[in-house]
């Protein structure tokens, strides 16, 4: 999928008061090589009916920033420092019992490969009744009424005979549609897809994408779309955030920053699409790979990538804040001219 110029469109409709705040979140994995920093004083604020695009290289802690929201980072990991605010309330020390009700229920989760979520021994309509179940007291024939309707509503067709069917009797497609049904049968206010589109053709993904979309507007649901695909930012969210070495670098309207980034990371992200270079031009190539997370640099993590890079780099950096968008960095892009 090429990448296109974001278009101005009207942001969704989202409240005073945000669904979801990360508050300097920090996740951390402990090893005898050393502590790494997955994610490392990470700040977030998704209001309901928002998009939120979280981008970044593979290693970026996406992932990881996504899993620590839901509760499921494992030892050697664990959540070290900052806040998880869900609705008002902080659920970062939470009891596991009480964030097995909220999850699946209240925040819903879509991970890149359907197969990690769906039982290839149990039809489709047994796994999404036994996930209605797992939350409500309802008959079965309700829950599979349910399912089945929630089938129809991401676009599968004959929802009642795929209720029968298995996920290996399911293309890629239609199982990845499967299980966005199954994040959506509680209405979740907050939806986390970890790249659930990157394996699947173009043609599949742009019609996931718009019924995601649709689903969020008319729905009101929040969600955070993890990806490294700019191009499906720009078409997608209303807000970016970009992750570098486990800190947010830069947010803001999503137009606003792939038209004119300010951090030289987010610059260097957007050069390297080729639907964004003259024909004839070379690609721009971020020098280097992504730096040690166990043993990060002083300063900007990113220095030792950055062109402009200097002395004043190895201190700590500041956020500074700009209308609508933030950023960190002591040498930023200057504003286009005209703006």
């Amino acid at each position: 999928m090429t990448m296109q110029a974001p278009v101005s469109r009207e942001l969704a409709p989202a409240s005073a008061a945000p669904i979801l705040e990360l508050r300097e979140l920090s996740t951390h994995f402990s090893s005898r090589n050393g502590t790494t920093k997955a994610v490392d004083g990470v700040s977030l604020t998704v209001k309901r009916g928002q998009i939120l695009g979280l981008v970044g290289e593979s290693g970026s802690g996406k992932s990881v920033t996504g899993l620590s929201i839901m509760g499921l980072i494992e030892p050697p990991g664990r959540i070290v420092g900052g806040s998880i605010v869900f609705d008002g309330q902080d659920i970062t020390s939470l009891p596991q019992d009480d964030m097995r009700r909220l999850r699946g229920r209240r925040i819903a989760m879509i991970f890149q490969d359907p197969m990690m979520t769906l039982n290839p021994v149990l039809s489709i309509g047994q796994q999404m009744a036994e996930a209605i179940l797992a939350h409500e007291k309802v008959s079965r024939r309700e829950a599979l009424a349910r399912s089945r309707d929630a089938l129809a509503v991401v676009g599968i067709p004959s929802p009642a005979e795929r209720l029968h069917a298995y996920p290996h009797e399911l293309s890629g497609g239609m199982r990845q549609r499967v299980v966005i049904a199954i994040a959506l049968l509680h209405d979740p206010d907050l939806i986390i897809a970890d790249e659930p589109t990157t394996a699947l053709d173009v043609t599949i993904q742009a019609q996931i994408l718009a019924e995601v979309q649709r689903l969020c507007r008319e729905r009101h649901t929040a969600l955070i779309w993890v990806t490294h695909d700019l191009a499906i930012v720009s078409r997608l969210a209303d807000e970016i955030a970009v992750m570098y070495a486990g800190r947010v670098v830069e947010t803001g309207r999503v137009g606003d920053v792939l038209n004119d980034p300010r951090h030289r990371y987010t610059a260097g992200l957007i050069g390297s699409v080729p639907s964004r270079t003259k024909r004839g031009q070379r690609l721009t190539q971020i020098r280097g790979g992504m730096v040690n997370l166990a043993r990060l640099p002083s300063g900007c993590a990113f220095r030792t990538r950055c062109d402009a890079a200097d002395a004043a780099c190895e201190a700590p950096v500041p956020v500074c804040e700009e209308p609508h968008r933030q950023h960190r960095c002591f040498h930023p892009l200057a504003v286009k001219s005209g703006e």
